[in-house]
């Protein structure tokens, strides 16, 4: 396969990202046009030699948390056609997992985290740049719901962890980068919409070569 057209898609923790990428992947997907989503949160590095503890303390929305090399490695890949074997990672446990998950070359790569934007070796490599907007109340708001009925955490340790680390490296890392988005999506509103509009300007970049 020739270079596939990467989409990069940023924003806060709950703000609609993962919502927003899986319906523009089913909108592609209705035009006959393939994608892979390459997640940020596939790239947490395993923190399986600390104590269930210690990981509590882990600051998992600082950049040192993410294996960056390597999901700049497999999004190169990716986009030059070539299939990639993206880790396994246990929200539950902290810990990365044995097995892996091939991904496989497609003409849409949908790159999504929260830090794309804040990583110039990523931002190299989008085509379009994407940045969904939420309020702190609703994200958090979300995040709750997510992380409680999901992953297996309590409602007093979500509120912690988003008043420690998320908030403030959401300031530090995630929203002064907007200003590199090409487009802002507005988290709070309807998101099949603009998942559609996205779709439409995805799939006209590709019929344009």
């Amino acid at each position: 396969m020739s270079r596939s057209l990467v989409c990069g898609v940023c924003g806060g923790s709950a703000a609609g990202k993962s919502t927003l990428v899986a319906a523009v992947a089913d909108r592609l997907r209705e035009r006959g046009i393939g994608s892979v989503v390459l997640a940020v949160d596939d790239y947490y590095r395993d923190h399986g030699h600390l104590t269930v503890d210690q990981r509590a303390l882990v600051n998992y929305d600082h950049p040192d948390s993410l294996d960056l090399e390597r999901y700049i490695d497999d999004l190169t890949a990716l986009a030059a056609g070539r299939p990639v074997e993206v880790p396994v990672y246990d929200f539950s446990t902290h810990c990365r997992l044995d097995e892996v998950q091939r991904a496989g070359p497609q003409p849409v790569v949908l790159a999504e985290g929260i830090l794309l934007l804040a990583t110039p070796e990523v931002r190299r490599r989008l085509d379009l740049a994407v940045f969904v907007e939420a309020p702190e109340d609703l994200r958090l708001e979300r995040r709750l719901r997510r992380d409680v009925e999901e992953r297996g955490r309590t409602p007093e340790s979500v509120r912690r962890q988003f008043a420690a680390t998320v908030v403030p490296m959401y300031r530090e890392f995630v929203a002064p980068y907007v200003k590199h988005a090409d487009r802002v999506v507005d988290g709070t509103r309807d998101l099949a919409t603009q998942a559609a509009q996205l779709a439409d300007e995805l799939a006209g970049r590709l019929e344009a070569g």
